[in-house]
């Protein structure tokens, strides 16, 4: 097929191109199928045959050899059929790859598992340079994907249907159900051939075959494809174009008796066969000497040394696409996904590089990337079945999962080991039991598994939870179910699902009862800062009421001390009964409402928080954060087997002050024992055990301090294990219905008897932020009221206080604050001697006042005298101006 599609293509080239000065001479010899037959072939075309390139072999162990010889040669060997990839790493610039690299098709094999969801896959290859070259470019698709490769499975390339069948019956027992195959199609044929025989084309399987054998699909037999049912395969997109209809059109009128179709292979052999001659047309240029004969030993190609170069400037349209050379690779675009069917191949999609799995090649949304199932046509699975494989199974050696147990002393509440002594039956039970068994029956499959305790010979626990999920890792067990809390440094050797319980570090320590019985402890309710401001508030109001009211109220006046002692009396008296004295002013009367109300919240919340504290149990922690635990180098628990104990070493806790506890009851017993004789202070736990303990002992202890996060418990298993995505979305359906309520309440019920306790110690004295803004209310009416009192002061008394002649400013002060009497008595005088400095000062002023009255010259007094009455105010502006001085 290659030989006749590269004579066509000669002989269509120079038809269309008559006008070249050169013509290339086809010389043809056989590599009888064999490494040395290839080198051999190759040798005679460069010293007989004198060929200044070569196209060819046909496998990729025979160019390993032959690119070798066109090296020394400088003769280009463009092979159209060789795609390992490995043959890249010989980096020759006389090697030109004008087909697929194999590599090309890793990532569409990887976006193939990642669209389905599965987690494993074998491959199944051919033990050549052809099989071995893929490998590695899977290997990294699949890492990027997630996919894991659990085994390879090697076929040798002579291997017979014994041998075939033997590891077919090996990869039978294993869980993983996807296969990728890679290997030449007449082996492909007899592996799929045996695979039937065995029963491994049934429902559960899934065959992925790479291009080694989907690029000769056409040349299967009817029995081959039967074989075949099901399979997946994966190949290069051709576009179909009319140059290419043409072509085929013409192969099938030109060798309809040999009933064979072109394959990819035959379109890029004609394609490079074209490149060359292009090429070749365009060198000689370069070339003006003849090519002389020479021998491997001692001559090289005159013209082959300049092909390479010139082959990858060639660009054209052929009949698979757009001719492109880059770094002797043959560029590639797209592949197709087929579904092999009794009847042939049926395409069900694409992938391309950008835009990954899709169902046609026209873009019909903006997405850059899909591994969307949605994005593929229905596809028939082994065995005829429309459901899309599981990918993995349960392997058929009837083998149960091993599923181990961390073992503790005394019972627990999520795992509990109860051994029969009579029948030496074990039975697990416990929360993590019920919730790992309520989840397999979830699951849409069935998987046999059996519980093993993680113990010793003798009963005893065979090491802590860190080596419980380590014996996962190192496959002794399949998986690890218990409390097992989910750390980074665990998630790095196995695969944990969704939480199922939260979790956490927090600490717990002993209570006491702080209410108190002391002689001061009706001081306790209020702050000292609130004290403080409210006797200031106390004395200020008693000032204010004072200013506003001493002046015009017989009950605000006598002497200095009397005065400050009404005021002040007056304050405090509101606290605890009615005033006696009346209130004149309007201006008093609205600071005293707003008083009595701040009043009133005071004493209303210092009788209830004095209530609370000489009534109510008040219990208070003996220690609040664990820095008080290293400042004074305590004792503090932890559980045994916990990895709590390496969180309390990364603190700076000594060692030797570390405790060690197997039950809550043991818990109990070491915080009732002195510091002396081995008693702790505190206790750091995970917050399930801790609220455990805290139910059965809520009245003696407390849990204090915000919990340390943890991700919660959870189940392990080896990584890549295919179980885990499945239990993990069983985990959130069954946290997210009403079941999980049932097993809490089965096994965590009882922790709802302990009154909910606070993990933070608050204060119940009341302060000063809770009271502040009353305060800036009454502070500001006060002044208010004064500024409004002191304005009418001076307007009332405008002309009197422009006339005085005080010498400064404290008479004025002293004159303006005098208080003012009125005659009670409309006939007559009745003078007012509150304060006088001396008798006799005062006759000589009551003289002169006589005489004022009795004189008709002084028109201010007399006009007063006609009803028998004088102001104070009156004889004090007299007496200022007979002597300079006053009186009251």
């Amino acid at each position: 097929m290659s030989s006749r599609c590269i004579s066509m293509a000669f002989s269509d080239f120079y038809a269309s191109h008559s006008h070249y000065k050169t013509r290339l001479v086809l010389h043809t010899r056989d590599s009888n199928n064999s490494v040395i037959g290839a080198a051999h072939a190759a040798g005679d075309l460069m010293t007989s045959a004198k060929v200044q390139a070569i196209l060819g072999p046909q496998t990729s162990m025979q160019a390993n050899f032959v690119i070798n010889l066109g090296q020394n040669a400088e003769i280009p060997i463009i092979s159209f059929s060789a795609t390992s990839p490995t043959l890249s790493s010989l980096r020759s610039a006389y090697f030109i790859r004008a087909t697929l690299n194999d590599s090309c098709q890793a990532q569409a094999i990887s976006s193939l598992l990642q669209t389905f969801g599965w987690r494993e896959a074998v491959p199944v290859y051919v033990d050549t340079e052809f099989g071995e070259g893929i490998i590695p470019y899977l290997a990294d698709a699949f890492r990027e994907a997630e996919t894991h490769i659990p085994y390879r499975s090697v076929i040798h390339p002579s291997a017979t249907d014994a041998e075939i069948a033997a590891e077919l019956y090996k990869l039978m027992t294993m869980q993983t159900r996807v296969f990728i195959v890679h290997m030449p199609p007449i082996l492909g044929y007899r592996l799929f051939d045996r695979a039937k025989e065995v029963g491994m084309m049934t429902e559960e399987y899934v065959w992925i075959i790479t291009t080694g054998i989907t690029n000769h699909l056409s040349f299967l037999h009817l029995f081959a494809k039967e074989s075949m049912q099901g399979v997946i395969g994966v190949k290069p997109h051709v576009p179909r174009r009319k140059k290419l209809n043409r072509f085929i059109a013409r192969w099938k009128r030109k060798y309809v008796k040999d009933n064979v179709d072109v394959t990819f292979f035959g379109l890029w052999a004609y394609d490079a066969a074209t490149a060359l001659a292009i090429a070749v047309e365009n060198a000689l240029a370069k070339e003006t000497r003849p090519s002389s004969a020479f021998h491997l030993e001692s001559g090289v190609s005159q013209i082959g040394k300049h092909l390479p170069e010139v082959i990858s400037r060639t660009k054209f349209n052929g009949l698979t696409g757009t001719f492109n050379v880059l770094d002797g690779q043959l560029q590639s675009s797209s592949f197709q996904i087929v579904n092999i069917l009794s009847n042939g191949e049926r395409g069900v999609g694409f992938w391309t590089p950008d835009r990954g799995i899709t169902r046609t090649l026209q873009p019909t949304t903006s997405e850059s990337h899909s591994s969307s199932k949605a994005n593929l046509k229905g596809i028939i699975w082994p065995g005829d079945s429309t459901s899309t494989p599981k990918g993995w199974v349960i392997p058929t050696n009837g083998k149960k999962l091993r599923i181990g147990i961390p073992v503790r002393s005394g019972p627990n509440q999520f795992v509990n080991i109860i051994r029969d002594p009579c029948t030496n039956k074990t039975t697990f039970t416990g929360y993590s039991i019920d919730v790992f068994d309520s989840l397999m029956k979830m699951l849409p499959y069935y998987v046999p598994y059996e519980y093993v305790p993680f113990a010793k010979s003798d009963g005893e626990s065979a090491g802590t939870y860190d080596d419980l999920v380590y014996q996962v890792y190192l496959k002794n067990y399949d998986a690890a179910v218990g409390d097992i809390t989910i750390r980074a440094n665990r998630s790095t050797y196995v695969d944990f699902t969704q939480p199922y319980a939260e979790s956490g570090i927090t600490m717990v320590v002993p209570v006491y009862d702080r209410r108190s019985k002391n002689a001061w402890v009706f001081l306790k309710p209020l702050t000292w800062d609130l004290w403080v401001i409210s006797a200031c508030f106390f004395i200020f109001i008693g000032f204010v009421i004072w200013i506003l009211e001493h002046r015009t109220n017989e009950e605000f006046a006598g002497s200095s001390p009397h005065q400050v002692g009404t005021g002040f009396w007056f304050s405090f008296s509101i606290l605890v009964f009615a005033h006696r004295e009346k209130i004149v002013s309007n201006l008093a009367r609205f600071v005293v409402i707003i008083w009595c109300f701040v009043v009133l919240i005071l004493t209303q919340s210092y009788t209830a928080s004095l209530a609370s504290m000489l009534t109510m149990q008040q219990l208070e922690p003996t220690i609040t954060h664990m820095q008080d635990l290293i400042r004074k180098d305590d004792n503090v628990g932890y559980a045994k087997g916990s990895f709590v104990l390496g969180f309390l070493k990364h603190m700076k806790f000594a060692e030797s002050r570390l405790k060690e506890y197997d039950t809550l009851d043991d818990l109990d017993v070491l915080f009732t024992k002195d510091k002396a004789h081995g008693g702790i202070a505190a206790v750091l736990g995970e917050v399930p055990y801790m609220k455990l303990f805290l139910s059965k002992y809520c009245s003696k202890y407390a849990m204090v301090s915000p919990a340390i996060k943890t991700d919660g418990f959870g189940f392990a298993f080896p990584i890549g294990s295919p179980l885990v995505p499945d239990i993990s979305r069983a985990v959130l359906n069954l946290t997210e219905g009403d079941k999980i309520v049932g097993i809490e309440n089965e096994w965590l019920g009882q922790q709802t008897s302990c009154p909910e306790q606070t993990t933070l110690v608050s204060s119940h004295s009341l302060g000063l932020n809770s009271f502040w803004g009353l305060f800036l209310i009454v502070g500001i009416a006060s002044f208010t009221a004064l500024i409004i009192y002191g304005a009418m002061f001076i307007y009332e008394h405008r002309l009197s206080l422009s006339k005085l002649h005080a010498k400064d400013l404290w008479d004025k002060i002293t004159i303006c604050f005098r208080k003012r009497e009125e005659e009670q008595d409309s006939g007559g005088l009745q003078m007012m001697n509150r304060s006088m400095q001396s008798s006799r000062h005062l006759q000589k002023t009551n003289h002169s006042i006589l005489s004022m009255r009795t004189s008709s010259s002084s028109s201010s007094v007399s006009s007063r005298s006609s009803s028998g009455l004088l102001t104070v105010a009156d004889v004090n502006l007299f007496a200022l101006r007979e002597g300079g001085n006053s009186f009251v």
